[in-house]
């Protein structure tokens, strides 16, 4: 892809402009650091655009406040406030579910990973949102909390023009085939290798 510019140029009877339109569904997925780091930074270049963005987290703590989570919502209440940028709503699509799961049942977490995907599909038919951001999404998906057609099929065939951004490891192939952006991070190294945990700032 030179100079930005695509290889080829499908005969779609669409102009550049109306190409250029087109709604997007990305998955950001592998090994490596950064794919809801990366999600966030397009929710808030989407909110500097004057978009409404949804960002629905299914696997971290409802408990735990991460720094964009604070910096999107207090971008929110300063569209709210001024009018600059666009509305934002955060939403934690469970109740308490960690990597630790001492929170809950795992048929309590599913059922509220059913649930938040039913809202998020709900959201998706009355065209809510400009951009959605399923965080960590892939791992509902892979424990079977989540029928995986059911969501290739609506992502794939939501209406309007909605862009959707679905973050975590081991994203389902079915999922992938339909995505219009894929981007496999990988990891070369990770300071969890020599034992270091998470810090703040870096992490959250």
């Amino acid at each position: 892809m030179p100079q930005g510019k695509p290889l080829e140029v499908p005969d779609d009877g669409l102009t550049t402009a109306q190409r250029r339109r087109l709604p997007l569904l990305m998955v950001n997925t592998g090994d490596g650091k950064g794919k809801s780091t990366a999600a966030f930074g397009l929710a808030i270049r989407a909110w500097n655009h004057g978009w409404d963005v949804g960002v629905f987290q299914f696997v971290k703590s409802a408990k735990w406040r991460i720094g964009e989570q604070s910096v999107l919502e207090r971008l929110g209440e300063l569209h709210r406030e001024t009018g600059e940028g666009g509305p934002v709503e955060w939403h934690k699509m469970g109740s308490g579910w960690s990597w630790s799961r001492k929170e809950g049942s795992e048929e309590d977490h599913a059922r509220d990973a059913a649930e938040g995907w039913a809202e998020v599909k709900r959201r998706l038919a009355e065209e809510r949102h400009d951009l959605y951001v399923l965080d960590e999404f892939t791992y509902p998906m892979e424990w079977g909390w989540v029928d995986v057609d059911d969501v290739v099929e609506t992502l794939r065939d939501r209406p309007g023009r909605q862009f959707v951004v679905v973050t975590g490891r081991r994203a389902n192939p079915r999922l992938v085939e339909v995505a219009d952006t894929v981007t496999d991070m990988g990891k070369v190294k990770h300071q969890m290798d020599r034992s270091q945990k998470g810090q703040q700032g870096i992490e959250w």
